[in-house]
């Protein structure tokens, strides 16, 4: 049973928390943004078989994830239920990642997809083993409804802040333009201290986020002690049941859904920013300070609109009205009504429209984390177990589609567009990057369309919440009252 009455959060445990946010980020934004560029059209191999080898990742998460969330869920420990994996898996995340990027010369483009499916299979396997427990450690922190989304706004923060940060580091430094490469972001040769410090920045923060919150150990529930050793069919049942629960069922295919979308603006945006726009890597070093600028303004105003909307309609009305605006200088360009490339507005328009949209996606992102954790304490109600690694573990799986079925999505963009492989940006015609527009933009706003419809069955509200929170309370009140009854001399016993 979890302490009663745990000590105030400090500040340094709040921001190890956040910090260990950065590393799914840049792992995410590297393979969601940079993956596909680089094996289509720096090393030349078709969009159609890196999009498929990266898709094909999601069956393996599919096994992992739910399998990593019931063992932390199960694990006992005098470090707990999840710091083991946090902390144990640094090492072999930052060294997975960093291999997927070196594949061996003389590969054809089939063995290139072998290499990529394995070694990306392997990066997420690896960071689903810290990020999963990392999240459900979340929903234990604390149960109150509105500081849940600050505490996942904060880790929000930290991973657009970090991520964006270091994609500008990278733009600005790894990608700059040369003569033979004027568009910095085409060349190979950045690549190499790219992936050797993004897995760098990977190892420092997943250990930033295991040590720096291990005093909160003590204060974390342990798994309850049980009589017999679960089956395999019980954890199998256990873990699908999660799959009979109305308002996580909502929240899954949003994520998914969201996460698919998420994914296809990330590994086009490059496509877009090269091509279409014709940027060059300081100009789209500038431009991701945007992702900053978002998440600053969405951590106070998240926990605003949870107040004044509720979180089901923040969430759905952020995510589509701000998807809409995302995607107003796309088509506006298709209708010729946008800045032309080399105007001197064109990157400060899209500056403050991607921060304004940026913010009102985070502002999502953030509320539905925090619908969650909501969530694991409804099933803790009906259930009488804590499952907080099964619920967490599904939702790591949604979120891992940013990467498997964005990517995807954006091969299907980039093959039915007809976009060529290999092509110098002064050489791609508008009618190229006009067919790339039009198949991307309706894709991306379906995508975003149908998750909303999805979310609004969603039915936990603040009041059930409440609810849900005095029922375990005086659960854990009325088992802290039989323990004191067994041990009368020595007193409760943890």
């Amino acid at each position: 049973m979890p302490v009663n009455a745990p000590p105030k959060l400090s500040t340094a445990t709040r921001i190890a928390y956040g910090t260990g946010a950065i590393a799914d980020g840049i792992k995410n934004a590297a393979f969601s943004t940079y993956l596909l560029l680089y094996f289509n059209q720096v090393l030349g191999v078709p969009a159609a078989i890196v999009s498929t080898a990266i898709a094909l990742t999601l069956a393996v998460d599919a096994v992992v994830d739910p399998l990593i969330g019931r063992i932390s869920d199960l694990t006992r420990s005098r470090w707990g239920r999840r710091h083991p994996y946090i902390v144990g898996a640094a090492i072999p995340t930052a060294v997975c990642f960093a291999l997927t990027w070196f594949p061996p010369s003389g590969l054809t483009d089939f063995q290139m997809g072998i290499w990529i499916f394995a070694f990306a299979s392997l990066t997420r396997a690896c960071i689903s083993t810290y990020q999963v427990p990392a999240n459900a450690m979340g929903t234990e922190l604390t149960q109150d409804y509105t500081e849940r989304t600050r505490i996942y706004g904060l880790r929000y923060w930290f991973g657009y802040a970090g991520t964006f940060a270091f994609a500008a580091f990278a733009l600005s430094v790894f990608f700059r333009a040369t003569p033979e490469y004027p568009q910095g972001q085409l060349n190979p040769a950045g690549y190499t201290p790219f992936a050797l410090s993004a897995a760098a920045v990977i190892l420092v923060t997943i250990l930033i986020c295991g040590f720096g919150t291990a005093s909160r150990i003590p204060h974390l529930r342990q798994t309850e002690e049980r009589e017999e050793a679960a089956g395999v069919l019980t954890h199998l049942k256990e873990m699908g049941a999660a799959f009979t629960h109305r308002a996580f069922l909502t929240l899954f295919g949003f994520s998914v859904l969201k996460w698919t979308a998420i994914g296809l603006y990330g590994a086009t945006s490059l496509y877009f920013g090269t091509y279409v726009y014709r940027l060059t890597a300081l100009e789209l070093a500038l431009l991701t300070l945007d992702g900053f600028l978002a998440v600053c303004i969405a951590l106070p105003l998240a926990p605003r609109f949870t107040r004044w909307w509720g979180k089901r309609r923040s969430a759905m009305f952020m995510a589509f009205f701000g998807v809409t605006l995302g995607t107003a200088p796309l088509w506006l360009t298709y209708l010729d009504l946008f800045f032309e490339p080399g105007h001197p507005l064109l990157v400060p328009t899209l500056l403050v429209i991607n921060a304004i949209y940026g913010a009102m996606v985070a502002i999502s992102l953030m509320t539905t984390s925090s619908m969650l954790a909501d969530v694991v304490e409804d099933d803790a109600v009906k259930s009488g177990r804590h499952n907080a690694g099964i619920y967490f573990a599904a939702n790591s799986f949604a979120v891992q589609c940013a990467a498997g079925l964005g990517i995807l999505a954006a091969g299907i963009v980039l093959e039915t567009s007809r976009f060529p492989v290999g092509l110098k940006p002064e050489a791609v015609t508008r009618a190229m990057t006009d067919s790339l527009i039009a198949h991307y933009v309706p894709m991306v706003m379906a995508l975003w369309g149908i998750g909303c419809l999805v979310l609004w069955f969603y039915p936990i509200t603040e009041a059930k919440h409440l609810e849900n929170v005095e029922k375990l309370r005086a659960r854990e009140a009325e088992a802290n009252a039989r323990v004191q009854s067994n041990n009368p001399v020595s007193g409760a016993s943890r």
